[in-house]
């Protein structure tokens, strides 16, 4: 029995009578996991039960290893002591630990109709090269959340095309209210608005090259997004010193109506409820098409499970993403009594939230472009942090533009 250093964590172990699955699994299954909040840490906990009942000849060792602990040590025991599964995060946030050869190609479930299917709008932040390294478990909706009741007492609909999204603008300026509510204090929220622009005017394909270090910062369709942003900035679209705010101290703006929109994350809704907006006042939308040519893409960070190159029971860890990522567990352990999410499989169901459903639906079927994972996912800790300066930067001082981009340009040659 392998083990872990008492530093990192308990183990609980577990084990389950029941019936057999089709395929007999025996041996021991090793899972670390750093789902380590009360909540996710019982939702892991209930899979891990579930699957051994599945499975009684299964001997099951769940290691969860606090949040923050995981993702300094995840490099160590994935070389020294790996277990057979363990959980993380798509995109760039698992690229490093495909190309040490840490991650092992999982294609065969990707080509299995099941998950292919079922998958299919996460595939491409879990691929580098054409393999897949990974399966999906959770992941939230990104879009424009926005005050309903005074869209209709502006008589405004919800906008679909940029030119529309301007007009938009227009109306909330001329009635005396700021557009967006944002606050770039800690920079992550202006990344949002960088990643809609990119991907609605040059689409998903570009921007997942611009931020693997592939297309120079200094590129015309790069400037193009920034003009593109700049409408709304010259317009006064967003709220005024958003630079000395958190995202949670941009929320009053919103809920006070001095602002109608907020580009954001599902997890604002909670918020936004508990400041005293009933779900009549709020409404959420797609990000408007900018660029007619490029399928829509969208935000949704992605949390991910992983079968480590040096797992010891490959087939059970196989068997164990299978699993999970099943439309049945989906369903269970996003619910808003456990994870509060979205499934990742079409097949799934959402609870009864508005939210939720529009954002299951719209990442299930109205997303063809792909799924990107928030900036500072999609590109290295490095050059995620000078980028978003800059587009902090630029949102105060537009002006600034040819300066901004010849340091990120620089920042890509030096990182990449």
């Amino acid at each position: 029995m392998r083990s872990m250093t008492a530093a990192l964590a308990a183990s609980t172990l577990l084990a389950g009578g029941g019936a057999l699955a089709q395929d007999a699994l025996s041996g021991d299954l090793v899972i670390f996991s750093d789902m380590s909040n009360p909540a996710p840490r019982a939702v892991m906990e209930g899979m891990v039960e579930r699957f051994g009942e599945m499975h009684p000849d299964l001997n099951i060792e769940l290691t969860v290893i606090d949040r923050e602990a995981y993702k300094t040590q995840i490099r160590n025991f994935l070389t020294a002591n790996p277990p057979d599964v363990a959980n993380w995060y798509a995109a760039n946030r698992m690229l490093p630990y495909v190309e040490a050869g840490l991650f092992a190609d999982v294609s065969d479930l990707w080509a299995e109709p099941e998950i292919a299917e079922n998958l299919a709008s996460t595939r491409g932040a879990l691929t580098v090269d054409g393999a897949q390294y990974g399966v999906p478990y959770t992941y939230y909706q990104w879009g424009v959340y926005y005050r309903a009741d005074i869209f209709d007492e502006l008589g405004l609909e919800e906008p679909e095309t940029w030119e529309e999204e301007l007009a938009n603008c227009q109306a909330i300026i001329d009635s005396g209210r700021k557009c967006y509510t944002i606050g770039t204090k800690f920079l992550w929220t202006a990344g949002g608005w960088f990643d809609y622009l990119n991907m609605r005017t040059n689409g998903y394909d570009f921007h997942a090259a611009l931020t693997n270090g592939e297309i120079p910062w200094t590129d015309e369709r790069v400037r193009q997004t920034f003009a593109n942003w700049r409408e709304l900035i010259d317009m006064g679209a967003f709220i005024d010193d958003h630079q000395t705010y958190s995202w949670q101290e941009a929320l009053p703006f919103m809920v006070n109506g001095e602002a109608t929109s907020y580009l954001m994350g599902n997890f604002a809704v909670a918020p936004m409820r508990e400041g005293g907006l009933t779900d009549d006042q709020l409404g959420f939308y797609q990000f408007p098409v900018i660029n007619p040519d490029v399928e829509l893409a969208e935000d949704a960070p992605t949390d991910t499970f992983h079968i480590p190159s040096g797992a010891e029971n490959p087939e059970a860890a196989r068997e164990f993403l299978r699993f999970v990522v099943s439309p049945e567990n989906q369903t269970l352990i996003n619910n808003g009594e456990n994870l509060g999410q979205l499934p990742v499989n079409a097949s799934s169901s959402v609870d009864d939230d508005k939210f939720l459903q529009e954002g299951f639906e719209m990442l299930s079927s109205n997303a063809p472009g792909g799924i990107a994972q928030f900036f500072d996912r999609d590109a290295p800790a490095e050059m995620a942090s000078v980028a978003m300066e800059g587009f902090q930067e630029f949102m105060v001082f537009p002006d600034n533009l040819d300066d901004i981009l010849e340091r990120l340009e620089e920042a890509r040659q030096d990182i990449y």
